[in-house]
């Protein structure tokens, strides 16, 4: 193999590394579409919750099977169980923004949404969102 083709995959390689916890900033509480308030008050079907195993939302629950991270894109492999019971697997992709919202697409881009991080709450003091 050429020195060139070597380098090439090096570089790959390494802007496609898999997500470690530590790297897997999209985890908090969100909503959808609107801006959290963080009261309580936000809509039920609204609320997003996302840890670097699951992503908790009115669909359902998916379980993260894979990280792989590029510059402000994460792309997360989802198995995902709907409210309905069917199962749908598929990969999702979040785009960092500088605003501190999430643009949300699949990998088909037949489904996109923003994701509006929710307010530090008092339990925690941890904020939602980009970090």
């Amino acid at each position: 193999m050429k020195l060139a083709h070597l380098a090439a995959i090096a570089v790959v390689m390494m802007f496609s590394a898999p997500v470690s916890a530590d790297d897997f900033p999209v985890v908090g509480t969100f909503t959808q579409k609107v801006a959290c308030k963080g009261d309580g008050s936000d809509a039920k079907s609204a609320l997003v919750k996302i840890t670097p195993e699951q992503i908790e939302s009115s669909f359902g629950i998916c379980t993260i099977m894979d990280k792989q991270r590029e510059g402000n894109k994460i792309r997360v492999q989802t198995s995902c169980k709907s409210t309905k019971g069917y199962v749908v697997d598929g990969d999702v992709i979040f785009t960092l923004r500088d605003d501190n919202k999430i643009d949300v697409e699949d990998q088909d881009n037949n489904y996109k949404n923003v994701l509006s991080p929710c307010p530090a709450t008092p339990a925690t003091g941890r904020s939602a969102g980009v970090r």
